[in-house]
This record gives structure tokens, C-alpha cells and sequence, in this order.
């Protein structure tokens, strides 16, 4: 467990890092107002804190064949917790599932599905969801569009009344 305590330049950095993660370390550093080693020792330090997971690319599903998002509610039979790993780790193995979330209330899981098509989706939904073990019923809900996507949390400039005085930890 290690803890860090973010300041202007920290968040600086994560909110640069969020809109464009293939800059430069130099291009950020530039942005955030210090030199490039200092700021790339930061960005290693928010990585091995864990507050940086990771960086991807954000791939346009419809160029890619993938004209059809739908959100699936599953409610399980159990919810004894091995039943509960067993649904997460075969749902693991479905490359159309982009998304899970165990969630608390009447939906167990939220599943965010893509498919080719509609025909494609029903076929993943009868050959592989609604068959699995401890499935007992699944609601789809059809994207119509997307009006927004905010990668990430919101980085504030100046810490909230949480973060004052507080060191943040990390595990």
C-alpha cells in the first residue's frame, strides 16, 4: 500500500494523460509546466500508486463491424459468492462482453454486449447467456446512440473537501 498525495501538477498530469495518453512525456511535461524528468518520475509514481491503470486506444465499434451495443440486466438464480465468481469468470471468456458489473438490487449484473447486428446479439444471448449456469433471466436494453464519453473520473484542480489534509491511499 502506498500513499500519494496528489497536488496541482499530479492532477495536471491526470487530466492531460486522460484526454490524450499517447503524448510525448515531453509534450506533457511542456503542458503541465515542469521538465520531462520530473514529470515522467510523477507519471511512473501514478502508476505504481495504481491511480494509472493503464493506457488503450478508443476504437470506433461501427468501423470496426460492431453496429450493435446493447445493455443486458442478468439476474442470477444464487448469489452465493462462488456462484457469483463462477458467472464473472465465464463471462470473462465473451469477447462481446466489453463491460460487467455486480451490482446491488434487483439486477445482479450489468453487461454491456456488442454484436455485428441484432441477429448476432440474439444468437450470443440464446447459445451463450441465457444457457449459462445460474442465469435466471436477462433484460436487453438496445443503445439507440451515445451521448457521452468521459473515459476515467473527473480530476478536479484543487482537491475536494475529502482530499484536504488527507493523504490519499492507494492499494
Amino acid at each position: 500500500m502506498r500513499r500519494i498525495k496528489l497536488d496541482r501538477i499530479d492532477r495536471r498530469i491526470l487530466r492531460n494523460l486522460l484526454t490524450d495518453g499517447r503524448m510525448t512525456n515531453v509534450e506533457l511535461a511542456r503542458r503541465v509546466g515542469i521538465s520531462a524528468p520530473p514529470c515522467l518520475r510523477r507519471v511512473r509514481a501514478l502508476e505504481e500508486a495504481g491511480m494509472i491503470r493503464g493506457y488503450h486506444a478508443d476504437l470506433a465499434a461501427e468501423a470496426l463491424g460492431y453496429a450493435v451495443t446493447v445493455f443486458a440486466q442478468v439476474g442470477l438464480s444464487s448469489q452465493a459468492e462462488a456462484d457469483l465468481k463462477a458467472f464473472e469468470s465465464l463471462v470473462a471468456t465473451w469477447p462481446e462482453v466489453r463491460e460487467a458489473y455486480m451490482l446491488a438490487g434487483e439486477t445482479d449484473f450489468l453487461l454491456k454486449i456488442v454484436a455485428p447486428d441484432w441477429d448476432s446479439y440474439q444468437r450470443f444471448l440464446s447459445a451463450k447467456l441465457t444457457s449459462a449456469p445460474n442465469v435466471n433471466h436477462v433484460k436487453s436494453a438496445l443503445m439507440l446512440r451515445m451521448s457521452k464519453n468521459e473515459p476515467g473520473v473527473p480530476i478536479p484542480d484543487q482537491p475536494t473537501l475529502l482530499e484536504e489534509g488527507v493523504q490519499l491511499t492507494v492499494i
